[in-house]
């Protein structure tokens, strides 16, 4: 793939419509969708003939990824933010928390056991 083609491809996708939402009214409310977007590109470059006679390249490539953030309300001439609430992110956060508990535990306990 062309580099210059990887670049354009690359600033199409980084648009304003991606982390802004479109808004979406109900009544006198308007609430407008956030997300958090990540993009990261690579480049290329040729490598000259090997030692089988054979030409290289190497090549990159592109990553796109969006997790919701929150939404913005708009009511009454205020706006107010709503975060989004990642309980995945809880869900693993307490985990982690759970097992150093217990890791500090057991070597609380190693040393009580051998101070007897």
């Amino acid at each position: 793939m062309d580099i210059m083609a990887l670049v354009e491809q690359s600033k199409d996708a980084a648009t304003v419509k991606r982390v802004f939402g479109e808004p979406i009214q109900h009544g006198d409310v308007v609430v407008i969708p956030v997300a958090r977007v990540a993009q990261g590109g690579g480049g290329g470059q040729s490598q000259g003939k090997g030692e089988k006679g054979e030409e290289g390249a190497n090549g990159g490539g592109f990553g796109f990824g969006a997790t919701p953030a929150g939404v913005f309300v708009l009511k009454d001439g205020d706006a107010l933010w709503r975060p989004a609430i990642d309980v995945n992110r809880i869900v693993v956060g307490g985990q982690i928390v759970v097992v150093v508990l217990l890791l500090t535990l057991r070597t609380i306990l190693k040393k009580r056991r051998r101070k007897r």
